[in-house]
């Protein structure tokens, strides 16, 4: 019997989670399993992978070939680094003392660089988040800059208008002030136009005119 280990998917729509089974290579892809030998979670960052990996080691001596997205995983969870160092102790490389140490020291490494992918993430999110933070500070700024500047604008504008209106009503007061004294000239005017002319000769007599009158009349 041909054995593959491979994913079985499960979860919900567009949060897919998966097993990670030992199959008969001539099952469906989510039907019946011979052993579920971990889970993988991709909607975490990073990934959580969940593996017995002594048993995933146990089929892959057995013969069972792992798909590629399942040995990708197995890679990373190190059972195929425990089937390598199993192959050297039974070949006499170094014993099994010794291959567990060589695994062990790989492991620490491994959850090293998973806790610094972990800090970095963490990093690049705080840091994305003081960015978006400080651009909304700056737009805030700008909006309220703005609106300063446009309050600012229309109370010139208001002290504009104003003074204008000002400036016009003074000069509509100058205008009526002349049209007024233009009147007053225009009657005086008329009334000496229409004086009799025997008022303007009288008026026009002369002192001397006036005084040989008066020797006439005292000579009579």
């Amino acid at each position: 019997m041909s054995v593959k280990i491979r994913l079985q998917r499960h979860g919900k729509k567009g949060k897919p989670f998966y097993w990670i089974v030992a199959a008969d290579a001539r099952s469906k892809r989510d039907g019946k399993y011979l052993e579920k030998l971990g889970t993988y979670n991709p909607n975490t960052n990073p990934a959580t992978i969940d593996l017995d990996i002594d048993g995933a080691v146990k089929w892959l001596e057995f013969g069972a070939q792992p798909t590629d997205t399942a040995k990708q995983l197995l890679s990373y969870k190190g059972a195929l680094m425990k089937k390598h160092l199993k192959g050297g102790v039974k070949k006499g490389a170094f014993t099994e003392e010794e291959a567990e140490a060589k695994f062990q020291d790989w492991l620490s490494v491994k959850a090293q660089a998973i806790a610094d992918k972990a800090s970095g993430l963490a990093s690049a999110k705080a840091a994305k988040a003081a960015e978006a933070h400080a651009a909304e500070k700056a737009a805030n700024e700008a909006r309220l800059k703005a609106q300063a500047e446009t309050a600012a604008a229309l109370v010139a504008e208001e002290a504009a208008t104003e003074e204008v209106v000002a400036e016009e009503t003074a000069v509509e007061e100058v205008a009526t002030e002349v049209a007024e004294e233009t009147a007053v000239e225009e009657v005086a005017l008329k009334a000496v136009e229409e004086t009799p002319a025997e008022e303007t000769a009288a008026e026009e007599v002369t002192p001397e005119a006036a005084a040989e009158e008066t020797e006439k009349q005292e000579e009579e």
